[in-house]
């Protein structure tokens, strides 16, 4: 390969709006087949996104729970710095990308964090894909880590909502939730990017998970991302999924229910997640709608 731009294609696909403008973008690569690891994180680069997506054959068997096992899946996430183990918006806009190429349907990925079943259907014109995450878990958080967290996002401890209190969430990939008591506290994000970003290194976070909640089902959010190389993620799939286990596990809502997440306003780029909890299994179900950006 002598330069990024004479790669396999690298298509642009949206996730949690059905408008390019809006929601989180996502590189992906339909066929990184021979691809270095080097080479990835140069494309993800390249594209520049919060993260883009390589999908290679799937490992054997890994497509035994779909109807077609041509539905099933490797997939790897780079963002412009490094490699994360689980990325739900651009797990949304693959299948977007899929379900456009090869119909609506069940599709399996294969990451690192483990199986994602995924399952893309058709409302009108808009193809929405709604993954369902590995087993979460909820840990506390250290005294001396939360206050860390707060000084360099400039949070007084008494901001944080104590009805919500802090704690550090995993459906795929480990973040660290903040609850704002009221909206204006989570429209001013000003940040120590290198602070932050130590500390999530210290901590294996991939993003915050800043929330405010509206009412009972409905929250707003905002992912910082300084460990990605960007200051602030449009629509994080991963951390709305680390969000439902959390909800659950601190008795916020029933054991079945549907939550909606509002975040990318601020920067421009609203989307909107759902996210679904389901009685008898702790696995939590994130969908959105997605579409292609126009090049």
């Amino acid at each position: 390969m002598s330069s990024i731009r004479e790669t396999p294609d690298v298509l642009r696909y949206t996730a949690f709006s059905d408008d390019p403008e809006g929601g989180n973008p996502a590189g992906i690569v339909l066929d990184a087949t021979g691809l270095s690891d080097e080479e990835m994180l140069a494309i993800a680069a390249e594209v520049g996104y919060s993260e883009s997506a390589f999908l290679t054959a799937s490992p054997e068997g890994a497509g035994s729970g779909t109807s077609d096992a041509g539905r099933a899946y490797a997939i790897r996430y780079f963002s412009p710095k490094a490699e994360v183990p689980f990325c739900g918006h651009a797990t949304v806009a693959t299948a977007v990308a899929l379900g456009e190429r090869i119909g609506p349907g069940d599709l399996v990925f294969t990451t690192q964090a483990g199986t994602v079943p995924v399952t893309v259907t058709r409302e009108g014109g808009t193809l929405r894909a709604t993954l369902t995450s590995v087993e979460p878990y909820i840990e506390e958080v250290a005294a001396d880590d939360l206050a860390e967290a707060l000084a360099a996002l400039d949070w007084p401890a008494g901001d944080l909502d104590p009805a919500l209190p802090p704690r550090i969430a995993f459906a795929g990939a480990r973040h660290l939730i903040l609850a704002a008591a009221n909206r204006d506290r989570l429209g001013r994000l000003a940040y120590d990017f290198a602070r932050l970003e130590a500390l999530m290194h210290r901590l294996d976070l991939t993003t915050l998970q800043l929330v405010w909640r509206a009412s009972a089902e409905v929250f707003h959010v905002r992912g910082p991302f300084p460990v990605g190389g960007v200051v602030e993620d449009p629509a994080t799939g991963a951390a709305a999924a680390a969000f439902g286990a959390y909800a659950r596990e601190l008795g916020l809502v029933p054991e079945a229910t549907v939550l909606t997440l509002h975040q990318g306003e601020a920067m421009g780029r609203p989307g909107v997640l759902t996210v679904e909890l389901r009685a008898g299994d702790r696995r939590i179900r994130v969908g959105g709608a997605g579409t292609r950006i126009p090049a």
